[in-house]
């Protein structure tokens, strides 16, 4: 059946951001129905690894990302102020996911101009038939291929009936971008305190980014981080003026990651905690992945996404895996099993250990 696009994507973040852009190269009719009205404010993920970058140059800005990016020098774990293990963080960057989002959409403008539709909620979608009827709330628009690329909450899967299963991990953390007083240089830190975890990381523009492992209804409150991040490091962080915000961690998959002609990607396939920095980058590897097979699906008239479903779903269980060693390495723990994640975080660092630790850090091998 006709249609009025080829692919139409749900949800303008990175993810979907990125699989319009990989779709327009290749000439396809593309385009993306994102609710936000205007560009989100907020820098949720920050890190970019490897294979996320490696994406990211598919589309063409990975120069533009490298330019404005920050490079990690090392991984650092320390416990009770000595250092456990270091680790050479290389071609690992940090920038904020609205910057990130902005050179997509430039890059997006710049292949398809019409492509993003902001202020676009899709309220309905049908897939009978050889097309996707996407109904939203500024009309009806078709497509012979559906991405739902709309987040963890995302209503595309919902409506489709597909499962969303609950995987081991989880913790609550409290979160706050500062001033970069530059004592850490380069440098991640991950602070194994008797507390729980205290990681940070190096920024653009001279900032610094502190999470805290804490109990569950700790207020969102800078001078609150600041504090714990004193005592469990002897650090002071410049939180001065700074934006506090609480998250949970969980991780989830779909049951599914395709039905008929709607597929998903993102953390509408597959939630990660973010203690890692591996969710977003599992994202754009997923929609690198796609992107292939939506155009094998185009070319052959009919949906296939099998392969696709295969490959991102070993590589979502493998991350989520290595978040779950993440946060079980940072939880507050009685002394002899301190004791014990200290013996283990130091043995990470040495040359036997090293290679592994640095290509699951980085997400090799997905």
């Amino acid at each position: 059946m006709a249609a009025d696009h080829d692919v139409a994507i749900v949800g303008g973040g990175p993810v979907g951001l990125l699989l319009a852009c990989l779709l327009a190269q290749q000439g396809v009719d593309v385009i993306v129905a994102e609710r936000r009205g205007t560009p989100g404010e907020t820098s949720r993920a920050i890190g970019i690894l490897p294979p996320g970058l490696r994406a990211l140059d598919a589309a063409g800005i990975g120069a533009a990302v490298r330019g404005e990016a920050l490079a990690i020098g090392r991984g650092v774990a320390v416990a009770g102020g000595r250092a456990l293990a270091a680790l050479p963080l290389t071609d690992v960057l940090t920038l904020g996911q609205v910057r990130l989002e902005a050179l997509l959409r430039a890059r997006l403008a710049s292949l398809r101009p019409t492509a993003l539709q902001p202020g676009t909620t899709v309220r309905d979608v049908d897939h009978r038939g050889g097309r996707v009827r996407l109904r939203t709330d500024r009309g009806e628009t078709t497509a012979r291929i559906a991405a739902a690329a709309d987040g963890v909450r995302s209503g595309i899967r919902s409506q489709l009936g597909i499962a969303w299963r609950r995987r081991p991990g989880g913790g609550q953390y409290l979160m706050a971008d500062g001033t970069d007083r530059g004592e850490l240089g380069a440098d991640a830190l991950l602070c194994c305190a008797a507390g729980g975890i205290v990681e940070s990381f190096p920024m653009p523009g001279r900032r610094r980014r502190w999470v805290a492992l804490v109990a569950p209804g700790t207020p969102a409150d800078p001078a609150r981080l600041a504090a714990i991040v004193r005592s469990r490091t002897g650090l002071e962080p410049d939180l001065r003026g700074a934006a506090a915000s609480t998250f949970a961690a969980r991780q989830h998959g779909a049951a599914a990651l395709a039905a008929g002609r709607i597929v998903l990607v993102g953390d509408a396939a597959h939630e990660v905690s973010p203690i890692g920095g591996q969710g977003m980058n599992l994202g754009l590897m997923g929609a690198e992945r796609l992107a292939p097979a939506i155009l094998d699906a185009l070319a052959a008239g009919r949906p296939d996404f099998a392969e696709y479903e295969q490959a991102q779903w070993r590589a979502a269980r493998a991350a989520q895996a290595r978040a779950r060693f993440n946060m079980a390495m940072g939880r507050a723990l009685p002394q002899p099993s301190r004791g014990a994640r200290d013996l283990a975080a130091r043995a990470l660092g040495t040359p036997v250990l090293r290679g592994a630790a640095l290509r699951a850090f980085t997400m090799h091998g997905l």
